[in-house]
């Protein structure tokens, strides 16, 4: 099988010739693992990745002049930077990590929030889009795009406590930065689609540990018809385009909703939080994943045989080789995870 036929067969829970898997690094982790290995981790292990390119902006395009929203602060200076959307991120010494500094965490007047200039993607060129996905299915690869986020792109903007309490006591506020958003998503979910995009990712981090951030209500009156409007899009113009969706933590009080508005690979299905097992019993073939492997627990604190029984033990109890399942971790690994669990986590994909 090529990547791409063993991603449509996994994502159709059709048979493969082996099972799906992959694994991203931070940095300061590829540094460890080239060690260890010999060579950088990403050209020692066969995974199943994908390739694609979102949309891009025309010659000249600039963005925003976002600095008048960090008075005192320099882009690019003692650790500070500024994001495509204005957020500021403070370096505070811990690896990759930084302090999110929102833009309008001060707004006090909706008409700041209405002359917030985010960036749009109207004018935006689908060229190399086209081009990457003629390029990765001529090498048998998948073609595979993710959008931004909505809910997590409003919250930074406006400030994670402040956004909570607009969803509560300002809803127009919340909502029209979730617009504003989904307006650019939606103008890239139908250019992937009419790209020949294999498939569309979407993420929006909803969940802790145990719940919802907020009630399932809430999701369901504000986010859920956003998402649903982008996906049904692009499967106007591409009705077999397989639609990825990642959010960390407890989502399971919407995963009938998911399922509803077109998500059919879900990511991460946390084991700590959610019984990977118990979410087949209840979708069977309606829901694919991609995941399972936890990084709170096996892959930084497990030995190289708990990771192998780990993955065997979810090799067989999800049928992995009749589709459905693509393993790799529940997250970017971070760090602390020890390059020999690395080693094992493939090694016992290949096993399967």
């Amino acid at each position: 099988m090529t990547k791409r036929e063993r991603f449509l067969a996994f994502a159709t829970f059709q048979p493969v010739d082996r099972v799906p898997r992959r694994a991203d690094y931070v940095e300061s982790l590829t540094q460890r693992m080239t060690e260890f290995l010999g060579r950088d981790p990403r050209a020692c292990f066969d995974t199943d990745m994908g390739r694609g390119t979102g949309l891009q902006p025309p010659e000249g395009f600039q963005l925003p002049d976002y600095s008048v929203y960090h008075p005192g602060r320099v882009n690019g200076r003692d650790g500070f930077s500024i994001d495509s959307n204005g957020c500021g991120h403070q370096l505070h010494g811990f690896y990759h990590f930084t302090e999110y500094i929102s833009p309008l965490r001060d707004a006090t007047k909706f008409a700041e929030l209405e002359s917030y200039p985010i960036a749009s993607n109207a004018t935006w060129l689908d060229d190399q889009m086209r081009e990457t996905v003629a390029q990765a299915h001529a090498a048998g690869d998948t073609a595979w795009v993710f959008l931004s986020h909505m809910y997590e792109s409003a919250w930074q903007v406006r400030g994670y406590e402040p956004f909570l309490m607009d969803l509560l006591t300002q809803r127009d506020w919340a909502e029209l930065l979730l617009d504003r958003f989904c307006e650019n998503n939606l103008r890239s979910a139908i250019a992937v689609a009419r790209a020949g995009y294999d498939c569309l990712g979407v993420s929006d981090d909803v969940a802790n540990q145990n719940d919802l951030m907020f009630s399932p209500e809430v999701w369901r009156t504000v986010m859920k018809p956003r998402w649903a409007k982008v996906i049904a899009a692009a499967r106007a113009i591409k009705p077999d385009l397989q639609v990825w969706y990642h959010s960390d933590g407890n989502i399971w009080a919407i995963l009938d909703d998911l399922v509803e508005i077109g998500i059919t690979i879900l990511n991460p299905v946390q084991p700590e939080c959610m019984d990977p097992l118990a979410i087949r019993r209840r979708f069977g073939k309606r829901l694919a994943f991609d995941g399972c492997v936890g990084t709170q627990s096996t892959f930084p604190f497990g030995t190289p045989a708990d990771m192998r029984r780990v993955v065997h033990d979810l090799g067989t109890q999800l049928e992995a080789r009749r589709g459905g399942l693509m393993l790799s971790p529940t997250h970017i690994l971070e760090p602390e995870v020890p390059p020999e669990n690395v080693v094992a986590f493939f090694r016992a994909c290949d096993e399967l």
